[in-house]
């Protein structure tokens, strides 16, 4: 089982720190994130399969591959990136 920090460094392209301990990054991710984007990246955590999470979710495809490629983008912002790490 995947954890939220493997996940979030999957889709981080450069991580120069550690990321801060799953209570910490939880903290910092429900300030940043939408709620549907932080319910994505902890179903991608909990390897939830892509059908199950789209009915869970209420997402079409498109909209769950836009909500996707939006969550990773945060995921990447140089801000974002230096509140998630130590």
């Amino acid at each position: 089982m995947s954890t939220i920090n493997q996940e979030i460094e999957k889709h981080i392209k450069k991580l120069v720190s550690p990321l801060k301990e799953p209570e910490e990054l939880l903290e910092v991710l429900k300030v940043k994130l939408t709620k549907k984007e932080l319910k994505l990246l902890k179903s991608w955590g909990d390897e939830i399969p892509t059908e199950e999470l789209q009915a869970k979710l209420n997402l079409d495809e498109e909209r769950y591959g836009e909500l996707s490629t939006k969550l990773i983008k945060k995921l990447n912002q140089e801000k974002l990136k230096q509140e998630m790490c130590i």
